[in-house]
């Protein structure tokens, strides 16, 4: 039924005639338009949680309900081409590419199997969490936490408190260690989409990120030995024997960069105008190289591997299914806030706005981040990066600290809850399956407030 109304909706919007199409004007929109946007996010964060059973079945009904509540009166309000028009802009200039690229890195990732004896020492738990966070900026949040969740809940399934290593791992590796390159973490690879250059991040977040990196790993050491010291666990030394299988997976991400890179440096000038869209053919090549990518990794890696990683499409689906719900919500959202000060967002650009028009970098950071882990982090981003002018060369030059704590918001603060970020709630899931006593949805908030607040404030005291 969801995909009968979906196709009847598509004919309905590709009927209407291009020449009539017309930019959504912000400043004649309201603050109701939010409402969607609002919904969507607020179904997303307690679905999982307040009606579980449900919400597994139903999800792509709920997303769907949601998005036609925005295209349909976008439509009856403002006309068909003018809503097409804009449909047609989010689906091709800002989702594809950003679900291709989940998509392959998911893929690619779920090939690699690591598999061996550990033994869950406060040395072997802080070497296992820095790598994650090392390689996470490189295979992806998601990618890491998949590779490595399994293998660090053997290592630690023999102590008695385990609990709070798999809660230091969402905060370091499904989500701070994915703050130096688009593939990362969802919200850089968008301001990648809207024009941030690929090492922009590398270059202008990497003391920043090391420095958060290894306060919280520190924490997580001083904590995690007076655990092991109380468990007797700390004499008895780490049986450490890892074999690593699937590495032709190791291969294909670095072809994922190079597809990503390439698209960013060859620019033929060739343009196609799909209704109103302009898309560049380096673009589709490089979402088609990835796509391959995908395939090839599917079709070269054996399935045991994937299976031994209890590797399945179905939590991709529900990430595609439930971001092609709000990049379709966004739509009017971001239309108020390229209004600025004429638009009904007005008092929320005047929060992060000095009297003398200077953006305030801590409120952009502070803000961005907060609504990042109660939301989720990619739609924040965009927000606020449309809040900041949405003109990446100007973000990245003149304003390019407020980029920055843009970008330090999203990601960071992603580990607030277990909704902030696409793999924190997945790696919550794993580890309850498993046996974990895990911290229960407000319980993990008073985690992450006593041990990541401390540092972000520290980070906003040192100038964001």
């Amino acid at each position: 039924m969801p995909q009968r109304l979906t196709a009847a909706l598509l004919v309905l919007l590709l009927l209407c005639r291009p020449a009539a199409a017309a930019e959504l004007d912000g400043a004649r929109l309201a603050w109701p338009w939010a409402l969607p946007f609002a919904g969507i996010l607020l179904t997303i964060a307690t679905g999982p949680l307040l009606f579980k059973r449900i919400w597994h079945h139903h999800y792509g009904k709920f997303a769907l309900a949601w998005g036609a509540a925005t295209l349909l009166p976008l439509a009856l309000w403002h006309g068909w081409p003018a809503a097409a028009a804009a449909f047609i802009h989010a689906a091709l200039a800002e989702y594809l590419s950003f679900i291709v690229l989940l998509f392959a890195l998911y893929v690619v990732a779920g090939g690699i199997l690591v598999t061996g004896n550990l033994r869950g020492t406060p040395l072997v738990n802080t070497v296992l969490l820095a790598f994650g966070t090392l390689i996470a900026s490189v295979v992806g949040t998601t990618g890491a936490a998949m590779i490595l969740i399994r293998p660090l809940l053997r290592a630690n399934e023999h102590r008695p408190s385990n609990a709070h290593v798999v809660v230091f791992f969402i905060f370091l590796v499904c989500n701070i260690g994915g703050a130096l390159s688009p593939l990362g973490d969802p919200p850089l690879f968008i301001g990648f989409l809207r024009g941030v250059d690929f090492f922009w991040t590398t270059q202008h977040l990497w003391g920043q990120t090391l420095a958060v990196s290894v306060a919280v790993l520190a924490i997580f050491v001083a904590f995690d030995v007076v655990l092991s010291r109380r468990e007797g666990a700390a004499g008895n030394g780490a049986d450490i024997n890892l074999q690593v299988h699937g590495l032709i997976n190791l291969l294909l991400i670095a072809l994922i960069i190079a597809a990503i890179l390439g698209s960013a440096i060859w620019k033929p000038g060739i343009v196609f105008d799909i209704y109103g869209t302009d898309v560049e053919l380096q673009n589709l090549l490089r979402d088609g190289v990835l796509v391959l990518i995908a395939l090839l990794s599917l079709w070269l890696t054996p399935d045991e591997h994937r299976e031994a990683n209890g590797f399945s499409f179905e939590p991709i689906r529900e990430v595609a299914i439930l971001f092609a719900a709000i990049f379709v919500c966004i739509i009017p959202v971001l239309a108020m806030l390229q209004a600025g000060p004429d638009g009904p967002f007005a008092s929320l650009l005047a929060a992060v706005t000095t009297p003398d028009g200077q953006p305030r970098n801590v409120m952009y950071f502070w803000l961005t981040g907060a609504l990042s882990g109660f939301l989720d982090n990619a739609p924040t981003y965009l927000v606020f990066f449309g809040l900041a002018g949405g003109d990446a060369e100007r973000l990245m030059t003149t304003l390019a600290p407020t980029l920055a704590a843009i970008s330090m918001g999203a990601v960071y603060m992603g580990a607030l809850t277990y909704i902030g970020n696409a793999p924190n709630f997945m790696v919550y899931a794993i580890a309850t399956e498993r046996g974990v006593p895990m911290p229960g949805f407000f319980g993990y908030i008073v985690w992450s407030v006593v041990i990541l607040g401390p540092v972000f404030v520290v980070l906003s005291l040192l100038g964001v």
